[in-house]
């Protein structure tokens, strides 16, 4: 059995991780708990660098105090300013109970202009912005802003799920690393 500690209460990355982990690991018996986390960032974080580094500060946080696992596993999700425009995406950190880690990140897509205007000029986050525009509540508990704009094509947990995925890689193929 292998304990996996989901430095989130977020049901969406709990969800996420679980799917990643599941694939991952077919045959083995998993367990995962969510725990609250500090990223130790902005609420919102802007860069690329700055949305990793939170990741890896919930692992840092949830595995000083939680330190009976096989995996902890931070995911936040974050913007960056690229040639004018707003592009979106989540980074995922796993680290193992060995002392290896981790890193994967999703997918990019480009915001449409007013989640930028949103986002910089009135300092919402993006789930905040999504909730005002489509009229929800709490959707970065749910859908996520890819949900909303895909239309439920590509949701939170599709995207964390896939850069979860990634982050696994030094785990699937532990010879390469």
């Amino acid at each position: 059995m292998k304990k996996i500690i989901v430095a989130s209460t977020n049901p969406t990355k709990i969800e996420s991780t679980r799917c990643a982990f599941a694939a991952v690991f077919p045959d083995e018996e998993l367990v995962f708990e969510g725990v609250a986390s500090a990223s130790g960032v902005s609420g919102q974080p802007m860069t690329d660098e700055e949305t990793l580094l939170g990741a890896r500060n919930r692992v840092l946080g949830i595995k000083a105090e939680h330190p009976n696992a096989d995996f902890w596993v931070g995911l936040e999700g974050g913007v960056d300013d690229i040639m004018g425009e707003l592009h979106q995406f989540s980074w995922t950190y796993v680290c193992s109970a060995d002392g290896r880690e981790g890193k994967g990140r999703s997918a990019t897509y480009i915001a449409p202009s007013i989640y930028r205007t949103m986002l910089i000029d009135q300092g919402m986050e993006i789930g905040e912005v999504g909730d005002t525009i489509f009229k929800m509540q709490n959707s970065k508990q749910g859908s996520g802003a890819s949900g909303l704009l895909t239309g439920g094509i590509i949701d939170r947990v599709e995207l964390d799920r896939h850069a979860t995925i990634f982050a696994l890689i030094p785990f699937i193929k532990p010879d390469l690393y």
